[in-house]
């Protein structure tokens, strides 16, 4: 299997290629839209052949580029069925399989963090966007997000997947590439709750600053912008 993690330190997003093997077809989850040319470089040089990407939710901290792969490669964009995204081509549903050669991901609709948050469980790994971070999870304060569907997304479904299931999340502000569902279970430090409640009296009391780029990619990322519309 090929399993590239790229990381835009602008944003501090994760961006994942992935594919059975070199010469097939691949998929790439959280795509950040400068970083276009470097995600169809590594598709070359690998010989792979883009036919889906998929945003995990509607950003916004940077523009994603899942239209405009699509319009350099005419792969398929997907998100889940609650995403606001006008230019997708797929919907994906709860427990609803994608699949390219030889690889298969679940969706999971995990809102809290935006009401169209979705994870993507893939055998030994979950992507899961901003839901769950490594060591954090992700603020619900805005794009209707919400403490307690959050926590109903982390501890009734997350939290559930095999305790050695990989974590692959779309952010990370610290160096840190990947963990496990045991180790965020154990010592994630907002998850050591007890109840919704507990949760929410948490995350409602982080008082954090908006996004710098909330006021332009939320809007860019609902219509699907592309770099030539971006540099205009």
């Amino acid at each position: 299997m090929i399993f590239e993690q790229l990381f835009d330190s602008k944003s501090s997003t994760y961006t994942y290629i992935i594919s059975s093997g070199k010469g097939r077809e691949a998929l790439i989850i959280d795509p950040v839209i400068e970083n276009t040319n470097e995600y169809i470089k590594v598709l070359k040089n690998l010989d792979l052949q883009l036919v889906k990407v998929i945003d995990t939710h509607i950003h916004a901290d940077h523009i994603s580029g899942l239209n405009e792969l699509s319009k350099r490669t005419s792969c398929s964009k997907i998100m889940g069925e609650k995403s606001g995204s006008e230019v997708l081509d797929i919907r994906v549903k709860d427990n609803e399989k994608i699949k390219i050669e030889n690889i298969e991901l679940i969706s999971m609709y995990t809102p809290g963090h935006t009401d169209c948050s979705y994870s993507f469980l893939m055998k030994d790994r979950v992507f899961t966007g901003d839901t769950l971070l490594i060591n954090a999870t992700g603020r619900t304060d805005f794009q209707s997000g919400s403490s307690y569907d959050a926590y109903d997304s982390l501890f009734n479904k997350l939290l559930k997947l095999p305790q050695k299931t990989l974590v692959y999340p779309a952010h990370d502000y610290n160096g840190k590439k990947y963990s496990t569902i045991e180790n965020e279970k154990n010592k994630n430090p907002r998850l050591q709750v007890s109840s919704a409640e507990e949760y929410a009296e948490i995350m409602d009391n982080l008082n954090l600053a908006n996004p710098k780029m909330m006021d332009v990619a939320v809007p860019a990322n609902i219509k699907g912008l592309t770099l030539n519309q971006l540099n205009k």
